[in-house]
């Protein structure tokens, strides 16, 4: 029961689904897509949403970012897939993963992480525990390097 709408109802619509939150190009276009409007009118909507600030990418990354770090707990390198997937340009978010998230900060919460997750994880052995604590936090989107000097603190620490 999709009805299609034309180009002027589609911006007024997008111009408030874009007010209520942040949104990124892809978002936008694939809701475009599903009204079935044609490629010219999609362009052209996208356009005036960019004028307009409704969409602007670089804000929609540091909002991103920021929610995905401190709420959902990701390290850089998933929020970066999770951002590729979205189209986003690397130039774009890139610099802005290590400008939105600080790196003491990022360490000290890998850090909690691994410290929390070490006390739920039942090993055989030490090796076995490492190995289980280095595949939970690549999961999460960690860096190998910040796994290893995070877990060479802790281990130091106990």
């Amino acid at each position: 029961m999709n009805k299609e709408i034309d180009a002027k109802e589609a911006l007024a619509r997008l111009s408030a689904y874009c007010s209520v939150a942040e949104r990124c190009r892809a978002d936008v276009e694939e809701k475009l897509f599903r009204w079935g409007l044609d490629s010219e009118a999609r362009e052209s909507i996208v356009l005036a949403l960019e004028k307009d600030r409704f969409l602007d990418e670089k804000r929609y990354c540091c909002a991103f970012i920021r929610d995905k770090y401190l709420f959902a707990r990701w390290g850089k390198v998933k929020i970066g897939q999770a951002l590729r997937a979205k189209h986003l340009s690397p130039n774009v978010y890139e610099p802005l993963l290590d400008e939105v998230i600080d790196e003491s900060d990022y360490l000290l919460g890998l850090r909690s992480l691994l410290a929390a997750k070490r006390k739920t994880v039942r090993a055989a052995n030490a090796r076995e525990l490492e190995g289980k604590l280095v595949r939970f936090a690549l999961g999460r989107g960690f860096a190998m390097d910040d796994i290893r000097r995070c877990m060479d603190i802790s281990e130091e620490n106990e």
